[in-house]
């Protein structure tokens, strides 16, 4: 696409509104942006970005910004199906049409809109108009249709990929000029606007029909040349158009963008954007745009933009090269009450990372970046690794010198390495942002920065590059590698002073941070660095195992298929199940195919074979290719065990996630699943000890309900299941059978995760008016946890987050939502989540008190991993028995409730023994 004709300095813009509406709606659909009262703001965020940025881009020019109309258009009338298969709005984007209508309008800019005919045909009709003028015009678009406009006045421009499109632009995307473009469109027609064109003619025929022959007059009249062309169907081809010529020039009439529109404004009438700040203001706090109120407040300040308020604070970055400079910097370091540190490395893995250079700030705006191992052809000389190390160490290893970092736990593996310990850690901006509110969607610092100071940092792939051709750290010249090394410092400590201030508001939150959050960063630190033993050898028989079990369940689907097909291809599986062997459809994907879905596969295979076989199938080629195969490929070869990364800021409740491996998804309810945890076995001379919280979600809700059933049970060690299937079944403990302890262990877990009568009676089998009814004896045996549900729900809705049992805050900005589906899932969270996020701060209080215990000891115990309510341990043989009981013992004492913490440890060879 050429970028090369720049248009002029000031064109006249004309945005595309209705293009904007649909793609910012669906590209932001993912992140599904709401504001604290639940209201959808993902389009209005990219709608008002996109006009900003051309704003920003082309400050004389005048701007417009055009929308379709509602009812139906002069093409309505000439083809009753035009548009017909679209989908109605999606209520969502409803809810954000009429705020970007106010936010257009305060940015200063006409909103145009035209009855009877369609957003393209009124920025058709005023590009023709201002080329008319000799004025050059810039549509913001991403609509392919608008390509048929562009002439040597009209440049279309696509915000979201920030690329421009000429004459020459539209030759090289489509392969023709500009003005066959709409005989393009009605030869092959557009499926998304019901224009039906020719039968049979697709992309490249309609290319080789226009660049062998020309447009569509000029085909009808040498239908007999098209034989002539070398495309597949040329022969057939001349009938195809003769038969379907009313269509064709249908098409051409639906297609043809109207540039003689009658229009209440004219290109004069547009002018250069006069915003009204206030409005805008007071538009951002509504939606909660907290970067562009900053940036507006500070412009009334006489400021214009975030850009200029990063420009008051002087900044000042160091390249240290020598020693004498050094030491002026672990002067200022020595002194300082807190200083920002970062290390620069050659790989994201901690476990192979080699430091490159290590940077840190004193105040905002003054940083040094201390290169060490830049190695490219012609790099400076600079201190070395050893010495740099040696004069730090002192101050890194200190507990009164305090630090702050973004992610500290990275730079304390790498520093590890270099055998030095990281001390002194006062504040991590990751974990800051994190606990002041867990919902927001990233924590990284380019992120925090935009989002906190409203500033764009200095991204990594900027000096780099990307994919394949990325360059590491040391390869990257220090013009360019200081600078970026330095601001990380810089913005680190600017990052804390900004989510400080708000932290401090909080105390409750505060100390989450201080008492949970921060002290377990060292902790687990070290347990990635113990990492955890691996038999190679043992997965890769199981691998062998699982492949042929996989070969078997082929051959046995193809049996019932009546012939081969691809197993993993839901195209072939849709028209196997639903077209051959005639199963029922029971649900569809949003494009209206039969769904060949987990959850659908599950329910078909209670009645039918195949089902049963595909999802026993689907799961063995999981468990094989992210276990049996890939885990060997992740043992390190020095340490000759398995380091996985733990996440202290992703998931919303604070449970910890882990990643290369995920030790939080091996599967554990079947024989396959738990085979893996055989092959994490113990070193010689050891056992593995794992210890886990026995059922810790009811004993939390027991606490947080005060319910005295519960309270009770728990008290006296009950079996909780048996205890509630006696009363729910009004049958004697003793009498309880094992299917209404199962059904009851349903009720129990299922509950507090807030399923319906449809979702028990779904897994228990039975039918929903019994699944009601055992739901209804539930509450009548616990009405506190009745109470309980129905309290947190308002208290949720009143405040719009709800607290664990020592203040983390979880946000639900979506408890008050209109749609009643997000409604009722933001009040299964209001009702869960204090039980899982509590239970999250207890295994991590847990794992820092037991940490603390065996350093002071005499046990020579490591922790090697953490998952979900359990704690896993290698232990010398001759220190198992005391070490459990020792154990057991810390972990119940990590939480007071008013039921006890029960902790159940077992001891194995491997870690499923230890089960």
């Amino acid at each position: 696409m050429s970028e090369q004709r720049q248009a002029t300095n000031s064109p006249l813009i004309l945005v595309d509104g209705s293009s904007y509406l649909y793609r910012a709606f669906f590209a932001s659909q993912q992140a599904d942006l709401r504001n604290s009262a639940g209201v959808p703001t993902g389009a209005i965020r990219v709608v008002t970005s996109m006009l900003k940025s051309l704003i920003k881009q082309y400050p004389e020019s005048p701007v417009a910004v055009i929308f379709d109309a509602k009812g139906k258009t002069f093409r309505d009338e000439l083809y009753s199906e035009y548009k017909a298969q679209r989908p109605p709005m999606p209520d969502d984007l409803r809810s954000q049409v009429e705020p970007i209508h106010h936010i257009v309008k305060a940015l200063g800019l006409p909103l145009i809109v035209e009855e009877g005919v369609e957003a393209d045909d009124v920025i058709g009709t005023m590009a023709r108009e201002a080329s008319a003028q000799g004025i050059d015009t810039l549509i913001s678009t991403g609509d392919k249709d608008m390509a048929q406009l562009v002439d040597q006045h009209v440049t279309l421009i696509n915000t979201m990929t920030d690329t421009l499109m000429d004459v020459e632009g539209v030759k090289e995307k489509f392969g023709i000029p500009p003005e066959l473009i709409i005989d393009f469109l009605a030869l092959m027609g557009d499926k998304v606007d019901n224009i039906p064109g020719v039968p049979g003619v697709g992309e490249k025929t309609a290319l080789a029909l226009l660049q062998g022959i020309g447009g569509l007059k000029d085909l009808y009249a040498n239908l007999d040349k098209i034989a002539d062309l070398s495309f597949r169907g040329s022969k057939s081809m001349a009938k195809k158009l003769e038969e379907n010529r009313e269509e064709a020039e249908l098409s051409y009439l639906l297609a043809t963008i109207k540039t003689d529109v009658e229009l209440h404004e004219s290109v004069a009438d547009i002018e250069k954007p006069q915003p009204d700040t206030a409005r805008l203001i007071e538009l951002y706090k509504e939606f909660e745009f907290k970067t562009w109120i900053s940036e507006l407040e500070g412009a009334e300040n006489g400021e214009t933009d975030s850009a200029v308020v990063a420009e008051k604070i002087a900044v000042e970055y160091d390249v240290v090269l020598d020693e004498a400079a050094l030491d002026t910097w672990l002067d200022k370091l020595s002194t300082a009450e807190l200083f920002a540190f970062d290390t620069e490395t050659t790989s994201l893995n901690y476990m192979e990372a080699e430091l490159v250079g290590v940077s840190f700030a004193v105040e905002a705006g003054k940083a040094a970046y201390v290169p060490v191992a830049h190695d490219y052809m012609g790099a400076p000389e600079q201190i070395s690794r050893e010495r740099l190390l040696e004069k730090l160490r002192p101050l890194l290893e200190s507990e009164t010198h305090l630090k702050v970092g973004q992610h500290l736990k990275y730079d304390m593996n790498v520093l590890a390495r270099y055998d030095i310990k990281l001390r002194g850690i006062a504040y991590d901006t990751m974990l800051e942002s994190y606990v002041l509110n867990s919902t927001a969607s990233r924590h990284d610092m380019d992120t925090l920065a935009e989002r906190y100071l409203g500033l764009k940092t200095i991204k990594f792939e900027e000096i780099a590059g990307k994919g394949k051709k990325q360059l590491t750290f040391n390869q990257i010249e220090l013009e360019q590698a200081a600078p970026y090394a330095a601001e990380d410092a810089d913005i680190t400590l600017r990052l804390h002073q900004a989510i400080h201030a708000q932290l401090s508001q909080e105390p409750g939150l505060e100390q989450v941070f201080t008492d949970i959050e921060k002290p377990l960063i060292p902790v687990l630190s070290k347990i990635e660095r113990n990492g955890a033993l691996v038999d190679a050898t043992l997965l890769g028989e199981q691998s062998v195992e699982l492949a042929q079990r996989m070969d078997q369940l082929e051959r046995e689907a193809f049996d019932v298929a009546g012939k081969e097909f691809n197993l993993g291809s839901p195209k072939q599986l849709q028209q196997i199940l639903f077209e051959e062997l005639n199963i029922p459809v029971i649900k569809k994907t949003p494009k209206g195919a039969p769904s060949t879905a987990e959850e659908v596969l599950q329910e078909l295979a209670l009645e039918y074979p195949l089902p049963k076989l595909i999802l026993e199938h689907r799961s063995l080629s999981k468990l094989k290719s992210t276990y049996t195969d890939k885990l060997p490929q992740m043992i390190n070869p020095v340490t000759r065990r398995i380091h996985t990364s733990y996440h202290q800021a992703v998931t919303a409740t604070g449970r910890l996630s882990s990643t290369d491996p995920n030790l939080q998804n091996i599967p554990v309810r079947t024989q396959e699943g738990r085979r893996i945890r055989h092959a994490f076995v113990a070193p010689q001379g050891c056992k593995i000890v794992a210890a886990d919280y026995s059922q810790i979600e009811l004993r939390i809700m027991a606490h947080l309900s005060q319910d005295q059933g519960l309270l009770d049970a728990f008290s006296k060690g009950a079996d909780i299941h048996s205890a509630t299937a006696a009363e729910v079944f009004k049958v004697e403990l003793d009498q309880v059978t094992a299917d209404q302890r199962r059904s009851a262990k349903a009720i129990n877990f299922g509950l507090i995760y807030g399923m319906s009568a449809f979702g028990l009676a779904k897994q228990l089998g039975i039918a929903r008016k019994d699944a009601a009814q055992y739901i209804e004896h539930y509450f009548e045996t616990y009405p506190g946890v009745q109470r309980y549900m129905d309290d947190i729900r308002a208290k949720a809705e009143q405040q719009g987050y709800v607290e664990t049992l020592f203040g983390r805050r979880l946000y639900l900005p979506e408890i008050r939502a209109k749609n009643a589906m997000r409604r009722q899932a933001a009040e299964r969270t209001a009702i869960n989540a204090p039980m899982q996020g509590t239970a999250a701060d207890i295994i991590k209080r847990a794992m820092v008190q037991v940490d603390q215990w065996l350093a002071e000891s005499g046990f020579d115990v490591r922790m090697i991993m953490q998952v979900h309510d359990e704690l896993v341990f290698e232990v010398p043989e001759a220190q198992v028995d005391t070490f459990v009981e020792e154990v057991k013992k810390r972990m119940a004492s990590a939480a007071e409730l008013d039921v006890p913490l029960l902790v159940e440890a077992g001891v194995g060879d491997n870690w499923e023994q230890a089960h």
